[in-house]
């Protein structure tokens, strides 16, 4: 966070204290109570002696006291280390422990798990609350130990988990500067070369995607620096999304695909939606039937965008004035490069730049940046308009052809009776590498294995045809309700020892 942002966010909190700041399960807690927690947790660390730079835990949960911390831990220059409250009680112990903390910070529901404080003896342990708002230095942790603690580079904002989508999750240092030049891009983006000054704003927003994940954490530090209250869901259900919308009528909501489509699934009635007219989607692919049957049913503009955590949130992305323009001539592209990001396409061969159209290996310039290499297969048209193809890490090689996960899942999403479907690699003697299956229904659809096999077999090539093909209830996922592919390889795992 640069010092502007810092500087942004303590006027926000101070605009006017009384008034709603953060709603969660019914009740609000206002702007003074968020700036109570966030400079108690800012004062307690100069106490201790930890300033910039200090690595400072937060077992992040969607919950006010928790937005309070981040702040405050931002506050004081310290870095953020985010750890997932999702993991089991030994997990949690485990990730606290080997992250060697100066400082930890957790709601009374976390330190009351077994093991956790015991696990982070040598930390200075903080307990936060937003009703009402306190935060407590808890006996036994009442200063960091000697150390050594966990080293982080100068200017490092938040060591953030990506979501692991095809494996363990990474931690990923992000720098103040980034976080400051992406919210500023995103909100230039979305809200176009208006009055850009610090004020509070009427709307809500709906935050419903976890903030140990980079997807929530900066939608909830976007609509905080742009003075907008938000709602927060500790995780997406249609019926608490659908009790927030009739409430607040928002104009704008945040969807991952997968939220679109179970949205679409639960059959919610249009009138519900009525005041949205926008409806932004990243974090994964968006099929293009799922966004064409979301904007037919609910008459709003849907807005794909392109992200990824290296780079502290979004990269590319629509707005209505650009979906108003070219939404028909441009399906399935995720936007074009918001401000202060270039995108290059370049050849997997020779690390040659490529022209428009053709498929590379995505890489992304920041302002005043080096160019950085992606994981993500792309293309790049002639109007500057992105388009995500995959992932390079996740191409399966089958006997010396490359398949990607990404073209099986648009055909067999394309079947009337599938809603989703995951595809990974199984090791294989003969052939290196085969491409496996697993598909999850729609509501009250069905199909076997055998006939979606078939109709994958009408229209790809046969080598990309998966090996196996197995009907799921629900495809594993992450926090961030993306497919997770450690979480299919399971699944075909059990399948074999059932």
């Amino acid at each position: 966070m640069s010092d502007d942002l810092a500087a942004r966010l303590r006027t926000i909190l101070t605009l006017d204290p009384d008034a709603p700041a953060v709603e969660f399960e019914g009740r609000w807690t206002d702007w003074k109570s968020l700036s109570a927690i966030a400079t108690g947790v800012e004062q307690h660390l100069a106490t201790a002696g930890l300033g910039p730079g200090a690595p400072v835990g937060l077992v992040l949960r969607n919950q006010p006291a928790m937005v309070g911390a981040l702040i405050g831990v931002l506050f004081a220059g310290a870095t953020v280390v985010t750890v997932n409250a999702s993991h089991g009680d030994t997990g949690l112990c485990a990730d606290i422990a080997e992250l060697r903390l100066a400082a930890v910070v957790a709601l009374d529901a976390d330190w009351q798990r077994p093991g956790v404080r015991d696990a982070a003896t040598g930390a200075l342990g903080l307990l936060v609350r937003h009703d009402p708002a306190v935060v407590e230095v808890l006996p036994g942790l009442e200063a960091p130990g000697p150390g050594p603690f966990r080293a982080e580079p100068d200017g490092i904002a938040v060591e953030m988990l990506t979501s692991g989508t095809t494996g363990p999750p990474k931690r990923i240092p992000l720098s103040y500067e980034a976080f400051g030049n992406t919210v500023a891009a995103a909100g230039a983006h979305y809200s176009g070369a208006g009055d850009r000054s610090p004020r509070l704003r009427s709307g809500v927003a709906i935050v419903s995607s976890p903030m140990v994940h980079m997807s929530g954490l900066f939608r909830t530090l976007l609509n905080l620096a742009e003075g907008r209250r938000i709602a927060l869901l500790e995780r997406f259900r249609v019926d608490d999304f659908v009790d927030l919308v009739r409430r607040h009528q928002p104009r704008a909501v945040s969807l991952v695909p997968s939220a679109l489509a179970m949205v679409l699934d639960a059959d919610v009635a249009p009138e519900v939606l009525s005041s949205v007219q926008v409806v932004t989607s990243g974090t994964a692919h968006l099929p293009v039937a799922v966004q064409e049957a979301f904007e037919k049913r609910y008459d709003v503009a849907v807005l794909p965008s392109y992200g990824a955590t290296e780079f502290a949130g979004g990269v590319a992305g629509w707005n209505l004035d650009l979906h108003r323009k070219w939404a028909t001539s441009k399906r399935g592209s995720v936007g074009r490069p918001q401000r202060g990001r270039e995108i290059r396409i370049m050849s997997l061969q020779d690390d040659i730049e490529l022209g428009p159209d053709q498929q590379g290996r995505i890489e992304v310039r920041t302002t005043g940046g080096d160019w950085v290499r992606t994981t993500d297969l792309g293309r790049l048209d002639a109007d500057g308009f992105v388009y995500v193809d995959g992932r390079t890490d996740d191409v399966i090689i089958r006997g010396g052809f490359k398949v990607t996960p990404a073209t099986i899942v648009e055909a067999l999403r394309s079947h009337p009776a599938v809603r989703d479907a995951g595809v990974t690699g199984l090791p294989d003697e003969r052939l290196g590498a085969v491409p496996v299956a697993a598909v999850e229904l729609a509501a009250g659809a069905s199909a076997d294995a055998e006939e979606l096999l078939e109709f994958c077999r009408e229209r790809m090539t046969r080598y990309q045809v998966p090996a196996r093909l197995i009907v799921v209830d629900e495809l594993p996922r992450t926090a961030s309700l993306k497919v997770s592919q450690p979480g299919l390889r399971e699944l075909f795992d059990e399948e074999v020892t059932a």
